[in-house]
């Protein structure tokens, strides 16, 4: 029953979490790359950012559509579940303690819930119905 438990968790957190993908595939394919931090930065950190990333936030775009895409289907599959769980709980608690902080909670939960829910994908592992156990 446990393993059936761990499966419904992969499916159902990966699954919902690629939903928020197009987004930020349309924002890649337009050529959109800047990102608006709602974060009351100083102007300097925000400007060494943007240095740090030659004015384009290009890199942390990828990434980010790496870890809510790519990472979450092959948890699905239980493929490296482990190691690829890491990636959508690191977009999660920047999401969460970086660029929605002073937001309020209706912008941090849904966050907030991914990244639970991912860390303890980390930590159970993908159980019996995956490919890392079949092979």
């Amino acid at each position: 029953m446990n393993n059936l438990a761990l499966l419904l968790l992969r499916v159902v957190f990966s699954a919902s979490l690629i939903t928020h993908v197009p987004k930020k595939i349309t924002k890649l394919v337009d050529g959109r790359w800047n990102i608006d931090f709602p974060l009351s930065f100083d102007q300097s950190f925000h400007q060494n950012l943007v240095d740090l990333f030659s004015t384009s936030f290009l890199p942390i775009l990828l990434l980010a559509i790496f870890s809510e895409l790519i990472a979450p289907i092959l948890i699905i599959l239980g493929f490296r579940t482990k190691f690829f769980s890491f990636f959508p709980a690191a977009t999660m608690f920047i999401v969460v303690f970086i660029v929605h902080i002073n937001d309020g909670w209706g912008k941090i939960e849904t966050p907030l819930l991914y990244l639970f829910g991912f860390v303890t994908i980390f930590f159970c592992g993908p159980g019996k119905y995956s490919i890392d156990k079949k092979f």
